[in-house]
């Protein structure tokens, strides 16, 4: 008997009889719409659809598929624009227009375009899932391994070099199964690894506040809350354009359509310092804007996770950027109101914490399965939009109990164009220790004292300005004006940034070691002339202020130069007549 549709309720559809298993994929209507089972009660299946559901009516037939949904993992990725669940928006608009039509579908990799596939393996060998078939130059420079899916394995009857698209087989096993260049892997199941290792290496992002202060480990995993205007996207964007990855997978997770199609411009346009040629050729984009189908919303993390996945088991440094998890968990909000679960706080479902768990639990350095032996890692920086930029919102909370880091925005400091607008007194970061030393290995030996002398510097300014706003500044010593001058030229000349300046918009570890070795030194010399006897009245700052932003400002190759000029400007400390500086 064929499954019909008995009710539709938004973007939930039940549908009887018909049984399946949960998260396995159907098609809804005589449209075709897809949706999957997220429910089973004897007969009658509840399916979340992908789609829009206006004009579904009861008794219109629908046909399970058998299958999850699944990714097709495989040469032509890289460049890709995909929706939620997986479909290439650039062929579907050429099928539909600019707006998908309701039960448009194409396969995620172009089934037309001819590979030229190069076997490092040879009729008579035993395979195993996860190994290295042979290579496809996908992109010039970035070689694509082709893998053999995970979980088959046996001799190979037959691998041929040569072209092939995705669809047509390149060989088989003995017992008949074809090899192809591309294979399916459902979304919501992690890939399988071999071993999951120590992470030591640092996700260098050419942030300084985030290098210095508060580093991510690759294979580690970061929130980033903040509210409206704090800058979380213009982030997330930096740290696709500049970050040290192999491969970015960005998703756009509800977020304004206006600024994917920023990303969408920006992208191509863009030139990777290393390679010379655009970012877009090593990134992968997933959008779902917020006037998109929300269940397909809920999906679309999972997919960015898996395509990040394939590219680490290839052996690549990936950095999965997602923007924003609130949105997502928004999805899992709506969804659950209309199944009628018991909702937990704010109405998010009670399993929301549980979710956001497993889903950061994919980020990891790991030795993949298969031969020859590779080493790859997924880094996921998870942004947060909390209603109101209040952190203690559910979404928030959840993340932070699994997130190895925190970057906190903070809007004042957006207020004053401060940017990142990162709250120092609020961020963290359980990586510190393990990433020292590298940094102290690329960027300067006293790398980790010089992040702690800086971090309590500006703690110790935070305290000095609860004082002053009660007892007047008068009330200070010449040494306490002295640690919030140095403090304020720290804030301006070393953690804030300028996406604009063709110097400043990323930053190597070693300049950011010399930014704040110089501010320190700065410090030492002032002491040291208020330990001589001079008046803070009479120390003139601002040459060593102009030779720290000089400095920033700095090409990599010039910075040794500004290093001594910051140097110079510190030893020169002296008396400049009754000159007071002003206290940013």
């Amino acid at each position: 008997m064929t499954a019909s549709i008995i009710r539709v309720a938004g973007s939930l559809v039940e549908a009887s009889p018909l049984r399946g298993a949960l998260y396995e994929m159907a098609l809804v209507g005589e449209r075709r719409i897809r949706g999957e089972i997220i429910r089973q009660r004897g007969d009658m299946a509840t399916l979340q659809v992908y789609e829009d559901t206006m004009g579904l009516a009861v008794g219109e037939p629908v046909e399970p598929l058998n299958t999850a949904l699944s990714a097709q993992l495989g040469p032509g990725l890289l460049g890709a624009v995909l929706d939620g669940i997986g479909r290439p928006l650039a062929r579907v608009a050429e099928a539909t227009g600019d707006f998908i039509a309701p039960g448009a579908n194409a396969d995620m990799l172009d089934g037309s375009k001819k590979w030229r596939f190069i076997a490092t393996r040879t009729a008579g060998d035993h395979v195993d899932g996860g190994d290295v078939l042979g290579t496809v130059e996908e992109r010039a420079g970035i070689p694509h391994r082709v893998l053999a899916p995970p979980g088959r394995s046996g001799k190979l009857g037959a691998l041929s070099s040569g072209e092939f698209t995705v669809s047509e087989s390149i060989g088989s096993f003995e017992d008949g199964t074809p090899l192809f260049l591309a294979h399916r892997w459902p979304v919501r199941v992690p890939r399988p690894i071999a071993e999951r290792l120590p992470t030591t290496r640092p996700f260098v992002t050419g942030q300084r506040v985030f290098d210095l202060f508060f580093p991510v480990a690759e294979g580690g995993n970061a929130a980033v809350p903040g509210g409206f205007g704090t800058g979380k996207t213009i982030i997330e964007q930096s740290l696709a354009k500049f970050s040290d990855a192999d491969i970015v997978v960005y998703v756009g997770c509800g977020e304004r359509g206006n600024e994917m199609a920023d990303v969408l411009t920006e992208f191509p346009e863009l030139i990777d310092p290393r390679t010379g040629r655009p970012i877009m050729d090593r990134a992968v984009l997933v959008v779902n804007t917020s006037n998109m189908p929300v269940a397909a919303r809920e999906a679309s993390i999972y997919l960015g996770a898996t395509i990040a996945e394939y590219f680490r088991d290839q052996g690549n440094r990936v950095a999965l950027m997602i923007d924003s998890t609130s949105r997502w968990a928004e999805a899992l909000r709506e969804m659950g109101a209309r199944l009628q679960e018991m909702p937990g706080e704010e109405g998010y479902p009670t399993y929301l914490a549980s979710r956001l768990g497993q889903f950061f639990e994919r980020a990891g350095r790991v030795r993949a399965l298969g031969a020859p032996e590779r080493e790859g890692t997924v880094t996921i920086i998870g942004a947060i939009s909390p209603p109101g930029g209040d952190f203690s919102e559910p979404v928030t909370q959840a993340s932070l109990r699994v997130a190895g880091a925190m970057w906190a925005l903070d809007p004042s400091l957006a207020h004053q164009r401060h940017f990142p607008a990162v709250d120092w007194d609020t961020s963290f970061s359980l990586y510190a220790d393990q990433v020292t030393p590298w940094f102290a290995e690329h960027g300067g030996p006293d790398w980790a004292s010089t992040r702690a002398a800086l971090l309590a510097l500006l703690d110790k300014e935070r305290e000095l300005r609860d004082i002053s706003s009660l007892v007047g500044p008068e009330a200070l010593e010449d040494r306490d004006h002295l640690t919030m001058d140095v403090a304020a030229i720290v804030r301006e000349g070393v953690l804030r940034q300028s996406a604009y300046h063709p110097n400043d918009a990323v930053c190597a570890p070693s300049k950011t070691y010399a930014l704040g070795t110089a501010a320190l030194s700065l410090l030492k010399a002032g002491e040291a002339a208020l330990a001589a006897g001079v008046p803070f009245a009479e120390l003139d700052l601002v040459p060593a202020r102009r030779a720290i932003a000089a400095l920033r400002d700095a090409s990599e190759a010039d910075v040794p130069v500004r290093v001594e000029s910051v140097r110079q400007a510190a030893a020169a400390l002296t008396v400049r007549g009754a000159k007071p500086v002003v206290t940013a």
